[in-house]
């Protein structure tokens, strides 16, 4: 018995040392490293404060860039794409469901981007907005890249067509803003550096400015600058550069009230070689403009089965996540035509994927939006599409590798959103949780009915032994044994 007992309570101390709190859990995130250990500029950038000056835009490309002689502008790419083939994301995004509701009508989404070549899927709807590469119209795309952007958000094929842009009555502005089909040659002398693309964070800069002053309700720009967080070339948490882009994206949102939506970078890069690190108060690299998450909804991407693709970039300031693999979109090199590959850099097809892809999505859901809800501000629109995604399994609903999750056209159509109409925002609340004190059992009864069991046993066995003395001795003599 005392064995028993022992081993019972063996177990019940066993049990405890496992269920109370403060025990590491398989699959729990690690704690944040002590303020001291922490380097770089952080989760969040240096607030602007009442600093409300907002870049000069003066349609200007930053440096006299010259088309490099080696490349030349994307010619029609060859797809096999069917009549009838539409991307995996417009059944997961419910497409046929969403006209009911709103097209994009009367929305005008800027892409900021390499431009965006006429097609026929987009019409009419299609206007050049500036050029920060070679002071075109903004309609000149020697990429593809900004074509199919824009496929994504805004396309309108015939019926007969699977394939169609998520807000198909949007317009589209087109902005250039950078090119890898051009190149900066310093003058021999001079102090500057060559660049083997155009573009730069001055540039964004004038061109969000240019497409909010130009009427265009949301922005979309799958373009991304990476550095490390605690580079130890910098005199502070932030650059020049990038303040000046955080005060262009405060001006469109605030004064301007324009949707912004940004692609939230992939991975390797040419700068970005490796994923951020997974500790939201500490990422090892800062992604612009995904950084200034206050004014911008940046887009990480999700593969068929809704896991994040491999190639996205992680981190805190990741708003929400959309298809980003196996894209079908305009082919930028004919006005009649899909395509669902693009030519890689060693000159071979590869399938279209990227954040870049995932982010369109985001940007013509806001057009919805805000088709169907004109009263909302930007940032309303922003909060509606954030709390009516498919939320992860995480602290908060959010965690560093999809945002808020996968976004849900429908629900953010449709649903009732906190915040909204006088109804007060969800707060969180404090449950306190506390184990229950340990069971200690009560041996008492078990081992009175033990010793009373064996003390029965005990007096059969002597009675039994009497009985049998008393009958042999009663027994006369000859009888057998």
């Amino acid at each position: 018995m005392a064995s028993g007992k022992a081993a019972a309570r063996l177990l019940a101390a066993a049990l405890l040392v496992v269920l109370l709190p403060g025990t590491p859990v398989a699959g729990a995130q690690p704690d944040s490293p002590p303020e001291e250990e922490r380097t770089g500029a952080g989760p969040t950038p240096p607030p602007l404060g009442d600093d409300r000056s907002v870049p000069n835009d003066d349609g200007q490309p930053d440096r006299p860039y010259t088309p490099k002689t080696d490349k030349g502008c994307v010619q029609s790419i060859p797809s096999n794409v069917e009549l009838t083939d539409k991307a995996w994301g417009q059944d997961v995004l419910r497409f046929q469901d969403l006209p009911q509701f709103a097209t994009g009508r009367g929305q005008t989404v800027a892409v900021i981007d390499t431009g965006v070549n006429a097609h026929n899927f987009l019409g009419n709807r299609l206007e050049g907005g500036g050029d920060y590469v070679s002071n075109s119209t903004g309609l000149d795309d020697c990429d593809g890249h900004g074509t199919q952007v824009a496929g994504i958000i805004a396309a309108n094929p015939p019926k007969e067509y699977g394939f169609r842009g998520i807000a198909p009555e949007a317009r589209i502005l087109s902005i250039r803003q950078s090119s890898d089909y051009f190149e900066f040659k310093a003058p021999e002398g001079s102090s500057e550096q060559d660049r083997d693309r155009a573009g730069s964070l001055v540039t964004l800069a004038k061109a969000v400015v240019n497409a909010a002053n130009r009427g265009a309700t949301v922005i979309n720009m799958s373009v991304d600058t990476c550095r490390l967080a605690n580079d130890p070339r910098l005199d502070g948490p932030i650059r020049s550069d990038e303040r000046d882009l955080q005060r262009a994206l405060r001006y469109a949102v605030e004064d301007k009230n324009v949707v912004v939506v940004s692609s939230a970078g992939n991975i390797p890069g040419p700068d970005c070689k490796d994923q951020n690190s997974s500790d939201p108060e500490n990422p090892t690299y800062i992604v612009t403009p995904p950084w200034f998450s206050e004014y911008v909804l940046s887009v990480a991407a999700v593969d068929r089965a809704g896991d994040p693709a491999e190639f996205t970039m992680h981190g805190p300031w990741v708003s929400v996540a959309a298809p980003g693999t196996d894209i079908i979109t305009l082919n930028p090199g004919s006005r009649e035509d899909l395509v669902n590959v693009s030519a890689s850099a060693d000159g071979k097809a590869a399938p279209i994927q990227g954040t870049s892809f995932a982010a369109p999505y985001v940007a013509g859901l806001a057009a919805l939006v805000r088709e169907e809800f004109p009263d909302l501000t930007a940032e309303q629109v922003m909060d509606r599409i954030k709390a009516t995604a498919a939320h992860p399994a995480a602290v908060g609903g959010h965690n560093v590798q999809i945002g808020y999750g996968m976004i849900d056209p429908m629900a953010a159509l449709t649903g009732t959103v906190p915040g909204e109409d006088g109804v007060p925002k969800d707060e969180p609340i404090d449950v306190p949780f506390s184990m229950p004190p340990p069971y200690e059992k009560n041996w008492v009864p078990v081992q009175v009915a033990v010793i009373g069991s064996a003390g029965g046993l005990a007096l059969l066995l002597v009675t039994l032994f009497i009985v049998r003395t008393v009958r042999r001795q009663r027994r006369e003599p000859g009888d057998e044994l």
